[in-house]
């Protein structure tokens, strides 16, 4: 009986370990919806709670018109390296900042 039981729980620790082991596909989809839409990575890094819903400014300056002001790299080192009270690497993954990136050079 206990041998029965042993080989019962070692093939259920087995089958939980088969089922959680594809994260990486799981990501891949959130990568690709959030990549394609700057404004869906706006909402994600909450940059929204300084710069406000419709990039109006709130705490943080307005950005309605920041493409008109800053170039692409200008706006890609700011969010990389912070400015101000704006810290520092909020969106790290390369694709969302490139997204987040091109969506804010486009308002002007």
């Amino acid at each position: 009986m206990k041998k029965l039981l042993l080989l019962l729980g070692l093939t259920f620790v087995m089958i939980l370990t088969g089922c959680g082991g594809n994260e990486e596909a799981a990501d891949t989809g959130e990568e690709t919806a959030s990549t394609e839409d700057g404004e869906a990575v706006y909402q994600a890094a909450s940059c929204f709670s300084c710069h406000g819903n419709d990039l109006e400014g709130a705490s943080g300056p307005s950005l309605q018109d920041v493409g008109s002001r800053l170039s692409e790299d200008e706006i890609r080192t700011t969010i990389e390296e912070g400015s101000g009270m704006m810290p520092a690497g909020l969106v790290e993954d390369q694709d969302d900042l490139d997204a987040l990136v091109e969506w804010l050079s486009s308002k002007e």
